[in-house]
């Protein structure tokens, strides 16, 4: 039962009279082991190179990656995610390149493990392998067919999983994918190779600057992922597709974007009680980095942002502030 409490008796303000109070009654907290950072490593790249969409961050080469390895774990970072650029010589209609079990993304995990045991997350998903830049194979009608794609990300997740990674995040939102993987994981025994869903992934348009990063922009042009993203304005159907995919084995469900689904990502958390991770996507980023650097903004919001998301029930937060915010954590 609520109490009543009415002023002067009472005096909320008591409790913001110092920092010391304000921290100490925070009902909400950030740790450096909250937040994920999403790296864009690029094939046949010597050094880094600017992505002018994402202040601040750069597609890496190989010979790189340990070094942002070594200095992300020690802001506290636990977790990278890895976004492979590839040659465009290698991209097909069926992006078969992604089941080469010597492929780019497989080199950079062996390359990451060699040195770190940090955890290594790697998407499931074709649209950086496919000439067309759609996330399935396109049937005779340019349909993204849902069960022509299935085996091919079956041998996707295989792919990695042998290659080392540590979690599969499965981003295609095709039917049945994750049921397929989890059995596939379990016959090739693989029993301890995570699971992060996609769930709840909304065909938005915040994701613009993700695709100039790792190429797949100009791939598919004025095409739409309509038919298998969701629909922004579905909130009970993001709740099913959750529902589906942790029956079918998910371990950890994750909303996407972050900021304008926050009303999802807390009906999630309280429905399913599953581990649930969010990710602020490289629009939203890429707009409080343009209003922080055009002095708009102070740079405080970027930490403002990730609390909100931990309030309405985020695990952990893909974003690319993460370095960033970390270090800033430990000051």
């Amino acid at each position: 039962m609520r109490v009543q409490r009415k002023f002067p008796l009472t005096r909320l303000r008591r409790n913001r009279s110092s920092s010391r109070l304000r921290k100490m009654l925070a009902e909400t907290e950030l740790k450096s082991s909250d937040l994920i950072q999403p790296l864009f490593i690029k094939e046949n790249l010597n050094g880094f190179e600017p992505i002018d969409s994402l202040p601040g961050i750069q597609r890496i080469g190989l010979n790189e990656v340990n070094q942002e390895i070594h200095s992300l774990e020690q802001a506290g970072i636990q977790a990278v995610a890895l976004f492979p650029v590839i040659e465009k010589s290698k991209k097909d209609l069926s992006g078969s390149e992604s089941e080469n079990e010597n492929n780019f993304i497989c080199q950079v995990i062996k390359h990451i493990k060699n040195t770190s045991d940090i955890l290594i997350i790697a998407d499931v998903a074709l649209d950086p392998y496919t000439s067309h830049g759609h996330d399935g194979i396109l049937n005779s009608d340019n349909y993204v067919d849902n069960d022509l794609t299935l085996p091919v990300l079956i041998k996707q997740s295989l792919v990695l999983a042998k290659a080392g990674v540590d979690i599969i995040a499965p981003s295609d939102m095709m039917d049945g994918r994750i049921k397929a993987i989890r059995e596939a994981l379990e016959a090739h025994k693989f029993f301890n190779t995570l699971i992060l869903s996609y769930s709840a992934k909304f065909s938005s348009k915040f994701y613009g600057p993700f695709r100039d990063a790792v190429g797949s922009a100009g791939n598919l042009g004025s095409g739409s992922k309509d038919t298998y993203q969701m629909a922004v304005q579905n909130i009970n159907e993001a709740l099913y597709e959750v529902s589906l995919d942790i029956e079918e084995g998910a371990d950890i469900v994750m909303v996407k974007p972050g900021m304008p689904y926050l009303d999802v990502i807390k009906a999630v958390k309280d429905e399913f009680s599953m581990p649930t991770f969010a990710y602020q996507v490289s629009g939203e980023y890429a707009m409080l980095k343009a209003a922080i650097n055009n002095g708009w903004l102070s740079e405080d919001v970027l930490i403002e942002t990730l609390l909100c998301f931990k309030r309405a029930g985020a695990d952990c937060i893909l974003t690319y502030s993460a370095k960033e915010i970390a270090t800033s954590l430990q000051d």
